[in-house]
């Protein structure tokens, strides 16, 4: 068995170094590197060479690199010229000098190198990505290549910190839908980040690739976003596409924060997107548009978890099973009669505590606080600090429950009064 060896490589250094044949005679010199996407991600596809013929590629198997710091091809059969390799991503062309985004650092960097690595078994010698360079380390090997010979280039580079991105934490941006297609680049990490991460990542990035990713979302993570940045960005994302998908992402966001987005936007491609939207979404909203937005029936959410005065704890969990809305959100049950009149609140801490057969009234806090729905938000916030409240009902003039405030709102104003 012959041992496994690894050799770190810069990108950098490989870009323009002669590749010969066995017998030494030079067949072209490295252009750029291949890398393949979707389930091979990473994994070096093959060397653009340029040569006399123009440019070619060959597999990265059929390469290796030789003592004397030249490429050599093992077969020159295995050279052929360089079609459209739609499926590939091009580290020079497509990745140095762009911006990507770090899933596990949350946020835009920009490529200054790459690091590979040749991983030789026996006489084989295949090349892989190993990590993308954003500090200064790259930029210093590029600033100096030609002007450094190869070994005192890579030892100064060395003394520098590094500051690599390993490459399964590389999202890569592709503005051209119908060459992301091809790349079979997927942008499903994104949705697992947190939508206040993902918001300042698009904040971070230039408008083509902003709507790049933004329009790979799929309409759940895209409201949630949308619901964490600045209704002048909210415009921006929303731009480009048609009333029919905003209407899609809007019926997916808190109703009290698709009313805000939408009374930031043209009462006529407001209108329009609320035609396309389903009735019962479209009626919350409409409804929540007709509040003035700096009082507390203009900042509150019309999702929240109700019952009757006589429901029992077992119903409770069902109705929370059944919750459309955002489960995160939800901090009491509130217990309204025929009327809707708000009789009660229960917190969710007390019901995991209690027995299925308890009765919710039983239950409830000693005095339920609430709020009439045209109380401003400066009272509001003195009424959420005063009682320490996580959420406070809204009633109309009749008592009748209407929504509910909930302290991230009450937060978003105060900071934006600072």
């Amino acid at each position: 068995m012959h041992p496994r060896t690894t050799t770190r490589v810069s990108l950098t250094a490989l870009l323009g170094m002669p590749v010969t044949d066995a017998q030494g005679h030079i067949r072209g010199k490295l252009r750029d590197i291949a890398v393949a996407t979707g389930p091979d991600a990473g994994k070096v596809a093959g060397l653009v060479l340029k040569t006399r013929a123009g440019l070619c590629i060959v597999p990265s198997q059929e390469v290796m690199e030789t003592p004397a710091g030249t490429l050599e091809l093992r077969s020159v059969e295995a050279l052929t010229p360089l079609r459209d390799q739609g499926n590939f991503l091009y580290l020079q062309q497509d990745l140095v000098d762009r911006q990507i985004i770090d899933i596990h650092g949350r946020k835009v960097v920009r490529v200054n190198d790459v690091d590979l690595e040749w991983l030789g078994h026996g006489s084989v010698h295949l090349l892989r990505v190993a990590e993308v360079e954003v500090g200064l380390r790259g930029a210093f090997r590029r600033v100096f290549k030609g002007l450094l010979p190869r070994p005192s280039l890579e030892r100064l580079s060395r003394r520098l910190a590094p500051r690599g991105i390993p490459w399964q934490f590389v999202d890569v941006i592709e503005v051209d839908p119908a060459r992301r297609v091809k790349l079979r680049i997927e942008h499903e990490r994104l949705a697992e980040m947190h939508p206040s991460d993902l918001a300042e990542i698009l904040e971070d990035l230039a408008p083509a690739e902003r709507e790049a990713i933004f329009t790979s979302l799929d309409e759940e993570v895209a409201a949630e976003t949308l619901e964490e940045v600045e209704p002048k960005l909210q415009k921006a994302l929303l731009e480009k596409l048609d009333e029919e998908k905003i209407a899609d992402i809007v019926e997916e966001m808190d109703p009290g924060a698709a009313a805000d987005l939408l009374a930031e936007l043209s009462e006529e491609q407001s209108d329009a997107i609320l035609e396309e939207m389903e009735p019962e979404e479209r009626q919350e909203v409409a409804e929540l548009l007709e509040f003035d937005e700096h009082s507390a029936a203009g900042c509150m959410t019309t999702d929240f978890v109700f019952l009757g005065t006589g429901a029992t704890v077992a119903q409770a969990v069902q109705a929370l099973r059944s919750f459309d809305g955002d489960p995160e959100s939800v901090t009491e049950i509130y217990l309204l009669d025929e009327k809707r009149v708000l009789k009660g609140a229960v917190a969710l801490a007390r019901l995991v505590m209690a027995q299925p057969e308890a009765h919710l009234s039983v239950l409830t806090e000693p005095r339920v606080l609430s709020c009439p729905a045209e109380m401003k938000q400066n009272e509001l916030a003195e009424m959420f600090d005063k009682y320490n409240l996580h959420a406070l009902p809204v009633v109309d003039r009749e008592g009748r429950m209407v929504g509910v405030v909930q302290a991230d709102h009450v937060i978003s104003f105060l900071r934006d009064k600072l």
